[in-house]
């Protein structure tokens, strides 16, 4: 009688005492590194970013809808990642437990250790940027017959483990610029990889949700999901982490903005999540008036967020002599919107983009199309000369090098560092392609404030980090969501007469936004498993 199925690999056979290249226990890892997120298109089949205010989904009624529209409850959460997490930190710990006792290499089991270490201390971040504190649970590999009600540690408690977790292990884990990190290699995670989430937790933790700014009325609860007072020197921890990550001169922006997603390995990527070459991305978000090959065109980038892009000067649009001409909208730009958005007279699969009225990529009609006047084209090979797409590498990034020199220019400019912040910053315009200008300051005012570089600098963010994870969480720390994500989004119409295009700005959804959209609810199944867990305020 058989009591499991027999394709299950049992643990005797992967913790194997004869298995000298621990093979099986590698298997093991790889499945623990499965828990690491991606990013493309993962809610319901679009990006988070559709629920920030910069995108919304081209389809109706699509779930990634509910954080704006009111529908998210404790039983209704497109992106709950509780248990997924969990799962990961327990796949790490039974690593750890067991992995002493397969004879292996001693310095490839010292990798692997601290890479399980890192898989698990970055669970513990995507919970904690969700829910806030959640139930540490340590290294041990929990029972039926173990207590498993454990209560909330409070929001302090999760940054400082995972923050010494990342310290522990980051000189257990290879360097990439060692001897020990060859081609195969890459995906694995690297000392970089420890210090860039590092940085990103004091970062979060010092944002004004977090630091002194919670709005819970409740004190218990406002432990539980931010540091009750406020502390200015929780910006100098971000500033000393990203100068760890300087220090280690290897990574550095890379030449060419659009490279960053579709060249394998280059030194501006720390983290990605790795996966087979394909074109899903290009077929689900590329505009729908191709046939061959099928484009489905899921993300409609809104006016709103395609008016953030300066001109190539480095002036906003509505800035006295940026330049802008309304009634041709997307020359002389940021050369990054022509890398992230699809307008019309786009050149792609060697045609040239029609987002106008009637036009084959919004033709009207039954047909699943732009809402916005707008495509993603983001994370995309250059396929403007092509008649078919080809495989790509499409590893979604975690971590990189840009967003750690704007956590550094941010909290630079909390210190009063205004200047040196500006530096950093002209670093991501100068790469972006942003004309210097007569000063060299790439669009930043001289004597710029404090307060109008912290604004310049989150719409910076805005536009560099675009539909990789980053606004929908950016909004909730800055406390800026309810400006962001209360009133009307926009699109853009244009309609063709004859040969001349007019351009009109449109209402395309109506959003909303509640205090208690800060942070997740705690999912229902798991508060009445746990009576000792705490629901977060509103839910």
């Amino acid at each position: 009688m058989e009591t499991e199925p027999r394709d299950w690999i049992r643990e005797d056979l992967v913790w194997d005492e004869k298995d000298l290249n621990a093979t099986v226990a590698g298997f093991f890892l790889n499945s623990v590194y499965s828990y690491i997120p991606s990013g493309f298109n993962r809610i319901g089949g679009d990006y988070l970013d559709a629920a920030s205010g910069d995108a919304i989904p081209s389809r109706n009624n699509q779930t990634v809808e509910y954080y704006t529209n009111g529908q998210i409850s404790v039983l209704n959460n497109p992106d709950p990642y509780w248990a997924s997490s969990y799962a990961g930190v327990r796949a790490a710990n039974i690593f750890l437990s067991n992995i002493d006792r397969v004879p292996m290499a001693a310095q490839t089991k010292r990798y692997w250790k601290a890479e399980a270490r890192y898989v698990r201390a970055l669970m513990y971040f995507e919970l904690l940027k969700r829910y806030g504190g959640i139930p540490l649970v340590g290294n041990k590999v929990l029972t039926v017959d173990d207590k498993l009600e454990l209560p909330r540690n409070s929001y302090a408690d999760c940054v400082n483990y995972i923050v010494n977790e990342c310290d522990a292990i980051k000189d257990s884990l290879r360097l990439e610029t060692g001897a020990n990190y060859t081609t195969s290699d890459w995906g694995r995670i690297a000392k970089g990889a420890a210090i860039a989430l590092k940085c990103r937790t004091y970062l979060y933790a010092a944002s004004p949700l977090f630091n002194g700014g919670a709005v819970e009325g409740d004190l218990a609860k406002k432990i539980l999901t931010s540091y009750p007072a406020y502390d200015v020197n929780r910006w100098q921890l971000v500033v000393n982490a990203a100068q760890e990550l300087i220090g280690l001169n290897y990574y550095a922006l890379n030449s060419s903005f659009g490279n960053v997603f579709t060249v394998n390995k280059n030194t501006e990527v720390i983290l990605s999540k790795q996966g087979a070459t394909n074109f899903s991305v290009e077929t689900n978000n590329a505009p729908v008036g191709f046939s061959n090959p099928v484009s489905f065109g899921r993300t409609s980038p809104t006016a709103q967020f395609v008016n953030a892009f300066p001109m190539n000067n480095g002036l906003a649009i509505t800035a006295a002599g940026s330049g802008y001409n309304a009634q041709s909208p997307y020359t002389n730009r940021d050369p990054r919107l022509a890398l992230t958005v699809f307008y019309n007279g786009y050149k792609w699969l060697n045609r040239n983009i029609q987002t106008y009225d009637g036009g084959l990529d919004k033709p009207g009609g039954s047909v699943v199309q732009t809402k916005t006047g707008y495509y993603l084209r983001k994370f995309m090979a250059d396929f403007s000369s092509n008649t078919a797409y080809s495989n790509q590498y499409h590893n979604f990034v975690l971590f990189r090098y840009a967003e750690v020199i704007l956590n550094y220019a941010e909290a630079l400019n909390e210190l009063g560092r205004t200047e040196d912040a500006v530096a950093q910053l002209i670093l991501i315009r100068k790469r972006a392609g942003i004309l210097a200008g007569t000063n060299n300051r790439y669009g930043v005012p001289s004597g710029i404030s404090q307060t109008d570089f912290r604004v310049l600098l989150q719409n910076e963010r805005r536009i560099e980090l675009a539909f990789e994870e980053h606004r929908f969480w950016d909004i909730r720390r800055w406390k800026t969501a309810p400006d962001v994500l209360n009133g009307s989004l926009s699109g853009t119409k244009i309609t063709l007469n004859g040969t001349v295009l007019n351009f009109q700005d449109v209402n395309v959804a109506t959003v909303s936004f509640s205090n208690k959209l800060y942070h997740m609810p705690l999912p229902y199944d798991e508060v009445i498993k746990n009576n000792q867990l705490i629901q977060n305020e509103g839910w």
